[in-house]
């Protein structure tokens, strides 16, 4: 198994995307560390994964210094070491440009883009010593976005994030590089999570997603999922400071596709 023996903390982990990659992660042989602030669904997703490998759920919120502190004792106490984060836990606000509220946008900032800075460089630090002391380096993985080449008008913070989060995976990965310890993003297109369920339930919404879409359908969780196991593996050995989009062909696009009917 391309991951065994390894200890990951999948941030944002209790559903959609970070749920299928701490699946995927323990089919691979990896220990996971589940943080999230939702309690309920990720102590649900501990005992649901629990049946694939060792899973450890711990509430954090990333944005805030001492949890990530918290976190990073809560990981070394249940399985001794971290080998591999995923800085995944993202939100949105929609709201306009000029009708913005300045809290909310930098509640989404916060998170997204300084929680990934400050459990990246706690973890990083953690990672560092390791390597120092002769032990193997890691490996760390930015959630991004397509978003982070493409603006939203009515999505400012997560397109400002997004963007910010492609140019900090490669501050860290330069910064990092001199003691082995990789660091990558993964850019994903329309994937079926929980918030696009209901608008893909939208014909119209559907097919404008698909207009756009080469590929010609909404990905899935456990494709993002794939791109992070390779990215945490020894098989990207060679990979760091580059942003991995899995969109389905939609950054290749300049215009529009047409829309497979159903039924054909």
């Amino acid at each position: 198994m391309a991951l065994d023996g390894r200890v990951a903390i999948v941030t944002g982990g209790a559903k959609g995307i970070g749920y299928a990659v701490a699946r995927k992660f323990l089919h691979e042989g990896a220990k996971v560390v589940i943080a999230d602030i939702n309690d309920r669904a990720g102590n649900e997703a501990a005992r649901d994964l629990s049946e694939f490998g060792e899973v450890h759920y711990f509430h954090a919120n990333v944005a805030e210094k001492l949890d990530v502190h918290n976190l990073i004792a809560s990981a070394l106490d249940a399985f001794s070491d971290i080998d591999i984060l995923v800085n995944n836990a993202g939100i949105v606000h929609k709201a306009g440009f000029l009708d913005l509220d300045l809290a909310d946008f930098q509640k989404v900032l916060d998170v997204n883009l300084k929680g990934a800075f400050l459990c990246g460089q706690a973890i990083a630090q953690h990672m560092v010593e390791k390597v120092r002391q002769g032990g193997s380096a890691g490996t760390i993985i930015n959630m991004s976005s397509i978003n982070a080449e493409f603006a939203l008008a009515d999505q400012v913070g997560y397109s400002v994030s997004k963007g910010g989060l492609k140019q900090l995976t490669k501050v860290m990965a330069l910064a990092l590089a001199p003691y082995g310890i990789r660091v990558n993003a993964i850019g994903p297109g329309s994937i079926m999570t929980e918030l696009l369920h209901t608008v893909a339930d939208d014909p119209q919404a559907r097919n404008m997603i698909l207009s756009r879409t080469p590929l010609g359908r909404i990905g899935e969780p456990k494709e993002i999922a794939a791109v992070a196991a390779f990215l945490a593996s020894d098989q990207a050995s060679y990979v760091t400071g580059q942003t991995v989009y899995a969109d389905g062909g939609r950054l290749a696009l300049n215009y529009v596709v047409p829309v497979r009917d159903e039924d054909d």
